[in-house]
This record gives structure tokens, C-alpha cells and sequence, in this order.
């Protein structure tokens, strides 16, 4: 009994830990030189829930990992971005991580 009052509680909770993904992916038009990067970077890097951001050019990729137990809506990436300059067109929470990501960008073309 005491088991399956784990497990219960286990199950309980497994949606709120898959609700908030550590880090944040965003497929971006207009990233066209290092000064995008840069600009991007320290745009998102003032927000107080973001703990690293990488940008690949090439992929049209902005990834943002964010401090535990922290999240930024969707609403406010969007708005940070379109203010620099740039569309976002699509936003997706991932569990993966920035080194991955990082690797991911440099072994594809």
C-alpha cells in the first residue's frame, strides 16, 4: 500500500515537472552576422529568468537555458525579439541542454 501511495503521488506530480523545460528554443528570421548574436544575447540575457543563451546563425536558432524553478512566457521572447529587429516563428520548450544544442549546431551543415 504504502507503494502505490508513492507511485500515486509520483504520477501526480510528473506533469508539473514536464511543464517547465530547462531551456527554451526559438527558430528566428532576420539573424544574419555576429552583431545579431551579440544584440540577441544581451537583449535576452536581461531578463531575470535566463541563466545562458546560445545563438546559431546558420540554424536560425536562439536557445535560452533558464534558472531553475524559472520560466519566460512565450509573449515576452517574442516581444523581445520583434523590438531587436527579428521574427520568431516558432517557440518550443525543450529538455535538452545548451552544450547539446551547441553540439547539435556544429555537427550539422
Amino acid at each position: 500500500m504504502k507503494h502505490l501511495k508513492i507511485l500515486l503521488l509520483m504520477a501526480g506530480l510528473a506533469p508539473a515537472v514536464a511543464a517547465h523545460a530547462a531551456t527554451i528554443e526559438m527558430t528566428v528570421n532576420g539573424l544574419v552576422c555576429g552583431f545579431c548574436a551579440q544584440g540577441i544575447e544581451k537583449t535576452l540575457r536581461r531578463n531575470a529568468a535566463t541563466e545562458d543563451v546560445f545563438v546559431s546563425l546558420e540554424h536560425r536558432l536562439v536557445a535560452v537555458a533558464t534558472k531553475p524553478d524559472a520560466d519566460i512566457p512565450d509573449e515576452t521572447l517574442r516581444e523581445a525579439l520583434r523590438d531587436s529587429g527579428y521574427d520568431v516563428t516558432a517557440i518550443e520548450r525543450t529538455g535538452r541542454s545548451l552544450a547539446e544544442i551547441r553540439a547539435g549546431a556544429a555537427a550539422k551543415p
